[in-house]
């Protein structure tokens, strides 16, 4: 029992100094102690709200490794319902969380970078100290090296490579793991001369890819800035919720129980098997995802759970389209569904609820009917794309069956679709709801972004339809019937 009680001391002093790592900042010590360092991040916050509190942890893991960084990250946080709030008002906060990057006492920047521990430690590295790391020693070079991440290294003297390596490096500080050569010895060593060297980390080594990439290139910032990212990921890179935009389409992903903390030998023995099928399709981008991390991704492609330790394959198109592998995991079934997939001739997989019966003043749009009504059709179109659980979208759902009901005699398609049930094309950018798109006949989508009250639609609908509405003019006015 004794023991019990010891460790879960210990376990509360430990979190207390996790916490503490943590300045938390008022009013009335903001600028003394932000001013006392050189570079702080500050996390300003309400304590009621969700999306502060799911940041928080990740905020204090952060903190207790960016407090031993050298050069030191302190990251802070300032409640702006209590002591706070004049220096909340002060920097301009209207959301939480809002973070923002301070140095030398004065607000240099927001921070846009990851809201996880490991990303925000790797940004805010990024943004304190010189661009690239002098390699003073061959000790320092090789421990330089010996880091879990992609590192970039030129090796020479003074040369005009070496000036476009560090304008490239300072471009690209807050992605990319830079270092340079001081010593002829580092050089004489690595047998590297006035060149630039993109070395993987140990755990992505493979025998389908070298272990390290000499850049050939001119000496051009730009031209160097295209080899590191054309290499940085490799054959198969290690996809996580950090670098996910790094992948572009078209992509194919394996999504498997990819740990490379807990399991490195388990994950690569998955991974290779991917590479040897990858180098034979340059076309296409690879990756490996965490099946966990990544599972709102899965529920995408329609699947609530993935069982087994097996990847499943995903894939998207150049065009956004979604495509699964539908076959168990094996290096053949990957190499057939990569040719199909290259060839076009896979179907694309379509999140859709059943092709409703139209029944009502406003039409309903799901994936499966989604071209009929909107994409193909004979009108013009105004869609809302809607939540289920959205308040303004069930506030707007009046308004919006008023509406359909008044353009009902009109060549004007007033639609709704549930864009958490279907897929939505690629051109039209969803990002919270409601969202309303405007679509002309044969022409392209456009937000609507006007007053969401009938009139309102009416005399937007007036304006920009087609052709001239039979119940109103162009500028919105009610045109007379006659008796």
């Amino acid at each position: 029992m004794t023991h019990k009680l010891l460790l879960l001391a210990l376990a509360l002093v430990m979190g207390m100094v996790m916490a503490d790592d943590v300045l938390q900042l008022g009013d009335a010590d903001f600028d003394q102690k932000v001013g006392s360092h050189d570079t702080v991040l500050v996390m300003f916050y309400a304590p009621w709200c969700g999306h502060c509190k799911r940041i928080k942890p990740e905020f204090e893991k952060a903190s207790t490794v960016l407090k031993s960084n050298d050069p030191p990250v302190i990251l802070a946080k300032v409640d702006c319902t209590e002591d706070g709030k004049d220096t909340c008002g002060r920097f301009g906060v209207s959301g939480y969380p809002t973070l923002k990057i301070f140095k030398d006492g004065d607000m240099s920047s927001d921070y846009n970078g990851p809201r996880e521990a490991n990303g925000i430690v790797k940004f805010m590295k990024s943004q304190v100290g010189p661009a690239s790391k002098e390699l003073t020693s061959v000790e320092v070079a090789e421990a330089f090296l010996a880091a879990p991440e992609v590192s970039v290294v030129y090796f020479g003297g003074e040369s005009k490579v070496k000036d476009a390596f560090l304008r490239a490096a300072e471009s690209l500080r807050e992605s990319v793991r830079f270092g340079h050569s001081v010593e002829a010895a580092i050089d004489e060593k690595f047998g590297h001369n006035d060149v630039v060297v993109l070395f993987r980390p140990k755990h992505l080594e493979n025998k389908f890819e070298p272990s390290s990439v000499v850049y050939e290139g001119g000496v051009e910032k730009n031209a160097i800035e295209t080899f590191v990212k054309k290499n940085y990921h490799g054959l198969v890179g290690h996809r996580t919720s950090d670098n996910a935009q790094d992948f572009r389409n078209p992509v194919v992903v394996g999504y498997y129980n990819v740990d490379y903390t807990k399991n490195q030998k388990g994950t690569n023995y998955w991974r290779n098997r991917i590479l040897k099928v990858a180098k034979n399709y340059g076309d296409l981008t690879f990756a490996v995802s965490n099946k966990d991390d990544f599972q709102h991704e899965l529920n995408e492609y329609g699947m609530d759970f993935v069982s087994g330790d097996k990847p499943v394959i995903c894939a998207k198109s150049s065009k956004g389209q979604k495509f699964i592998m539908k076959d168990e995991f094996s290096m053949e079934s990957l190499d057939t569904f990569l040719t199909q997939l290259s060839g076009g001739e896979l179907e694309p997989y379509l999140k859709s609820e059943p092709v409703p019966q139209q029944d009502g003043p406003v039409t309903v749009a799901v994936g499966k009917n989604f071209d009929e009504v909107i994409t193909n059709s004979e009108k013009d179109v105004l869609v809302e794309f809607y939540a289920p659980w959205c308040g303004h979208c069930k506030k707007l759902a009046p308004t919006f069956d008023e509406l359909g009901e008044k353009m009902a005699d009109e060549n004007v398609a007033i639609v709704k679709m549930d864009a958490t049930a279907n897929d939505v094309p690629g051109d039209y950018n969803v990002r919270g709801f409601p969202t309303l798109f405007w679509k002309p006949k044969g022409g392209v989508p456009v937000p609507y972004n006007g007053g969401r009250e009938v009139d309102d639609f009416v005399k937007f609908i007036a304006k920009e339809a087609s052709g001239e509405l039979k119940g109103w003019d162009r500028k919105g006015k009610a045109k007379k019937t006659e008796l």
